[in-house]
């Protein structure tokens, strides 16, 4: 939403009643609270701990990083 859209339904919200601004202020609540349920919720490192390939162990973090972003731009070159 830009910033206009914003202020303008912010003002568009002072001229409603304190009965229509509840209501509004219920409507966006629960519109926030469905998003966030249906959004996925975030994973705990411990439930993915282990999970990376083989490659990876023993193999330094940032040269592993490093050299998958090179095989990355040459698989798209490629292409």
């Amino acid at each position: 939403m830009t910033t206009s859209v914003l202020n303008e339904a912010i003002q568009k919200a002072k001229a409603l009643t304190p009965d229509e601004q509840l209501r509004l202020i219920a409507h966006l609540a629960e519109r926030v609270r469905v998003t966030r349920s249906v959004s996925r919720p975030r994973r705990k490192w411990r439930e993915i701990r282990g999970m990376a390939p083989d490659p990876l162990v023993g193999e330094d973090a940032q040269v592993w990083v490093s050299r998958s972003r090179r095989e990355s731009v040459e698989h798209r070159e490629r292409q």
